[in-house]
């Protein structure tokens, strides 16, 4: 399935059914009092989050979304039948905006968290309610409201509490392999993973985080070489940021600096979360090529190689311990 992270759509809710106009006519009332009932209210559009869902491709296939509209009224003091909601899901960490205005309308950040988008119109007043002394057999009812319609932008953000930012072919689809429950497609090649892949780490007690393995950047990703800017944003939302830098580089220091640098240019913010350096694939690195290498200062940095499971431990720990700070 292709991931679609973002899409436009638009909704309308279901207009209320109209109010009647109607007199009772019994055997023996023959010019009975006004008996017109009330239309019924329009449908609303409801988004519900799901943790089930991954991309906005998992929408039902079309861009155009109705809500029915409410049953008109009906004699014999007869309300008309509410129309359906319609009801929308969407995965877990959509934004919903107004497209003509930018507005933000609602964050999902909860699994199964409902939040009606539009609202269904209300039903017209049948003649029945417009009775009063001086006028016992009105002729005159409510047509009902229109429901309200938008044209909507979606955009979806995964939620995790730990950012993988790597070159590609860096190791990180490997790692969160070792790790977690996520099964990403590897091999040797660069741009192996091209959708952000989550993963559940679980240590300790009971206790667990959220990886997130975007797809490896390149030098120029904030203005969008490699997609980059695209996949940048999954990460806006990250407690804590891990890069993996391929211990055989010529330069890492070098290298972490573009990464960063990356990160810094498309939001500022990030430079300023918790992060960690992994150096993968020591095991096919030169032990003493590797020490006369100038590492970055000021991050914590662990060794790994998720071929031989050697410090992924350690790795865990040290990612858990900046999560739960």
């Amino acid at each position: 399935m292709r991931f679609v992270d973002e899409t436009t759509i638009q909704i309308k809710a279901g207009d209320g059914g109209h109010g009647c106009i109607a007199f009772l006519r019994e055997k023996f009332r023959p010019h009975g009092g006004p008996c017109g009932g009330d239309g019924g209210k329009g449908g609303d559009i409801i988004f519900v989050s799901s943790n089930h869902l991954s991309t906005l491709q998992d929408l039902p296939k079309n861009h155009h979304y109705k809500a029915k509209r409410g049953e008109h009224g009906k004699g014999k003091n007869c309300h008309g039948k509410n129309g359906d909601n319609l009801i929308i899901k969407v995965p877990l960490g959509t934004l919903v905006k107004n497209s003509k205005t930018q507005q933000l309308i609602h964050d999902f950040k909860k699994d199964n968290e409902s939040f009606i988008v539009a609202k269904g119109g209300n039903g017209g007043f049948g003649n029945a309610r417009f009775k009063t002394r001086n006028n016992v057999a009105p002729e005159i009812a409510n047509d009902g409201a229109f429901g309200e319609e938008l044209s909507l932008d979606l955009e979806l953000k995964v939620l995790a509490d730990v950012g993988l930012i790597g070159f590609p072919n860096a190791g990180k689809s490997t790692f969160i392999s070792k790790i977690s429950n996520s099964k990403p497609k590897i091999s040797d090649y660069p741009f192996t993973t091209l959708t952000p892949n989550l993963g559940i780490v679980k240590y300790g007690d009971y206790k667990s985080f959220v990886v997130a393995d975007i797809p490896g950047l390149i030098k120029g990703a904030s203005e969008g070489k490699g997609l980059g800017n695209q996949f940048l944003r999954h990460i806006e939302r990250t407690k804590i940021l891990a890069y993996i830098i391929d211990s055989n580089s010529d330069d890492i220091k070098k290298d972490y600096q573009i990464l960063k640098n990356e990160l810094i240019q498309h939001n500022p913010a990030l430079d300023k979360l918790p992060k960690i350096l992994l150096l993968s694939k020591i095991d096919s690195a030169d032990d003493l090529e590797l020490s006369k290498k100038e590492i970055p200062k000021n991050i914590k940095t662990v060794k790994i190689s998720s071929i031989t499971g050697k410090n992924l431990e350690k790795a865990i720990e040290s990612i858990a311990y900046l999560v739960s700070d």
